[in-house]
C-alpha cells in the first residue's frame, strides 16, 4: 500500500500565517501537523511507501522537514511544479499527477495534509478491506448541521454505501461529512484521470466522489475520535488550544 499526503495547497486563507510556510508545517503544541498524520500512518504494516506532494514554493520546506525528522516509512516529496494559487492542479491533480508520475500500481490511501485527527488509520483500513474493490471515504459527525454546511455532507444507505454528496450545501441534509481520508483501490486508479479526462474541476474532492457515486459503489467509514480541519486561524489556534489540552488531561 501507498499512502499520498496532500500538502500542494497555498493557504490563502491563512495568512500571514502561511505566506512563508506550507500549512501542513504548522505546529501544533510545537511539532508540524504532517507529523501527527506520518504517526498514525506508521501503523499500517502495509504500507511501504509515503509521498508527500507540494508545489514549487514549498518544496525545498518540506525537504528540509524530512532531513529533521526520523520516521519508520520512506517519505518522497513531490514537486507539482506549481508556484501560486491561480495555477494550482487541485487536490484531484495532483493525485493524477502522482499516480502517473510515480507509476502507483497499488492501493493508495490519500490524507489531505491539512487533516489534525486522532483516529484510528488501522481501524479505517481494515473496514475498507472489507468492501473493496470499492473505494471508501472516512466520514465523521460534526454533530451540527450549522457546521456541516462548511463541508461535503453525505448521505449513508444503511450499510455505509454513500447515496449522495452535497459539497458544501446551504440546507445540510445531516451532520455527517467527508473527511480527507481516502483508500482507493488500485483497480479503482484509473477512475481519477477519468474523472478529468470528463472536464470536471480539478479541486474539492468532494466533487470527485459525488461524481465516482453516480459510477460506482463508495462506501463512507465513520471515523471517532478528535478532528480539525484547518481552514483558518480561528480553527488553527482552537485546534492547538484543545490538543493542548488533551496532553494534560493524560499527563
Amino acid at each position: 500500500m501507498k499512502v499520498l499526503i496532500l500538502a500542494a495547497g497555498y493557504a490563502t486563507r491563512l495568512y500571514p500565517l502561511t505566506k512563508d510556510k506550507a500549512k501542513p508545517l504548522l505546529p501544533v503544541k510545537g511539532t508540524p501537523i504532517i507529523n501527527f498524520i506520518i504517526r498514525k500512518i506508521e501503523s499500517l504494516d502495509e504500507v511501504d511507501k509515503i509521498y508527500v506532494v507540494t508545489n514549487q514554493k514549498f518544496y525545498d520546506f518540506f525537504c528540509q522537514w524530512r532531513n529533521n525528522y526520523r520516521f519508520n516509512k520512506e517519505i518522497k516529496i513531490i514537486n507539482d511544479k506549481t508556484l501560486k494559487d491561480e495555477t494550482k492542479l487541485g487536490a484531484i491533480g495532483d493525485i493524477d499527477y502522482v499516480v502517473k508520475n510515480e507509476d502507483i500500481n497499488d492501493d493508495l490511501l490519500i490524507v489531505a495534509g491539512d487533516n489534525l485527527f486522532d483516529f484510528n488509520l488501522t481501524e479505517f483500513k481494515d473496514k475498507a478491506k472489507k468492501v473493496a474493490p470499492a473505494v471508501s471515504i472516512g466520514i465523521y459527525d460534526v454533530k451540527e448541521k450549522k457546521l456541516a454546511k462548511l463541508y461535503g455532507v453525505v448521505s449513508l444507505s444503511d450499510n455505509n454505501q454513500i447515496l449522495e454528496l452535497q459539497e458544501k450545501p446551504e440546507i445540510p441534509k445531516s451532520s455527517l461529512i467527508a473527511v480527507g481520508i481516502y483508500l482507493i483501490p488500485k483497480e479503482k486508479l484509473d477512475l481519477i484521470h477519468n474523472y478529468l479526462d470528463e472536464g470536471n474541476t480539478p479541486d474539492e474532492p468532494g466533487y470527485f466522489i459525488r461524481w465516482l457515486c453516480q459510477k460506482d459503489r463508495v462506501y463512507g467509514i465513520p471515523l471517532t475520535g478528535k478532528w480539525f480541519d484547518i481552514g483558518s486561524i480561528e480553527s488553527y489556534h482552537r485546534a492547538n488550544a484543545i490538543w493542548r489540552k488533551m496532553d494534560e488531561a493524560t499527563s
